[in-house]
């Protein structure tokens, strides 16, 4: 039996969501699938990632963060 080869697909750990309405502003974070905090800030999401283990070195890796909606920079709605 032969299987079909696929791309894998990689799911990054890390997701960032859309920015959200709220003062200030804030982004949903999930990683492994969880919703873990409202982000606002960078720090927010490398501090948050950190205190699940998660080490970043590259905030632009998709393999290590989806911004789902907008990029890093993105923390207000446009």
């Amino acid at each position: 039996m032969t299987e079909s080869a696929s791309p894998h697909i990689a799911q990054p750990r890390i997701m960032v969501l859309g920015v959200q309405p709220g003062k200030p502003p804030f982004r949903i974070m999930e990683i492994d699938g969880e919703i873990v905090c409202e982000a606002r800030t960078i720090t927010d999401v490398l501090t948050t990632a950190a205190l699940y283990g998660i080490t970043v070195h590259d905030l632009d890796d998709p393999d290590v963060v989806r911004w789902v909606g907008g990029d890093k920079f993105t923390w207000h709605r446009r």
